[in-house]
């Protein structure tokens, strides 16, 4: 990736993933503007603040809110004077089996996982076709292969995500505007500390961004997947009948 292209809004900086991300970025002489609910407040933003001053930009987002979505967008834009990359990686996840299912936390999971890309990329998109060029690139999870017992609220959405980004990247290569997306495994993070199962290949933040860098700045492919092992078994699953992957999935109940 050359250096003319390395301005990027990172959505969802604040931790885990993206916050091990964006050390990888400010490294590679990246300038970012990184958003999170309290990003101004965030103590691990505020101290890479403090190391790349002029390379980073703190603001605070919601992406939720309908109401400043333009400003929010228009804020971003010119701090750089205009971007390379829209980086989404805001994510809510929550467990729930049958018994305990919460329409509160399925949509907080909806409307995190899934409106909130769309409240973004409904305003966004017109500065990137005016500037006639662009990346954008959205984090997902191989979770949207195939759903898995009580995770259904949040690879739901992720899926819908999946299909979306599947349905607006010829429309977008019209405009030269590339778009990837990211069918990660675990991760050990905030979020997946809720999980009371065994997680297969559970990785590192550290690991699992350092992945993603070499995805986005070796090529444009449209998918970066990883870890080979779990998407292979849950890639196996899609493509089985359901009366062989249902009964396979069944026997993760406990």
């Amino acid at each position: 990736m050359k250096n003319s292209n390395k301005r990027i809004w990172l959505v969802g900086g604040s931790s885990g993933i993206g916050l091990e991300l964006m050390k990888i970025l400010l490294n590679n002489e990246f300038k970012i503007v990184a958003s999170s609910r309290n990003a101004t407040s965030s103590e691990e933003l505020l101290k890479l603040k403090e190391l790349y001053k002029e390379k980073i930009y703190l603001l605070d987002l919601d992406v939720e809110d309908t109401e400043n979505i333009e400003a929010k967008i228009k804020e971003a834009w010119e701090v750089f004077d205009g971007l390379d990359i829209w980086f989404y990686n805001a994510g809510a996840y929550e467990v729930m089996d049958m018994k305990s299912w919460d329409y509160k936390k399925f949509a907080l999971m909806n409307s995190t996982n899934y409106l909130g890309v769309i409240n973004i990329m409904t305003h966004i998109s017109k500065y990137f076709i005016e500037q006639k060029k662009g990346k954008w690139i959205w984090n997902l999870s191989l979770s949207t292969y195939f759903g898995l017992p009580n995770g259904g609220g949040y690879s739901a959405p992720k899926t819908a995500l999946l299909n979306l980004a599947q349905s607006i990247h010829p429309e977008l290569q019209q405009e030269n505007i590339n778009l990837q997306i990211i069918n990660h495994g675990f991760v050990k993070t905030r979020l997946t500390s809720k999980n009371s199962f065994e997680m297969p290949q559970l990785m590192e933040p550290k690991f699992a961004a350092e992945q993603i860098f070499k995805g986005i700045t070796r090529d444009n492919r449209f998918e970066i997947r990883f870890p080979t092992k779990l998407r292979l078994f849950l890639q196996f699953l899609s493509l089985i009948p359901y009366k062989f992957s249902l009964a396979i999935t069944k026997r993760l109940i406990k």
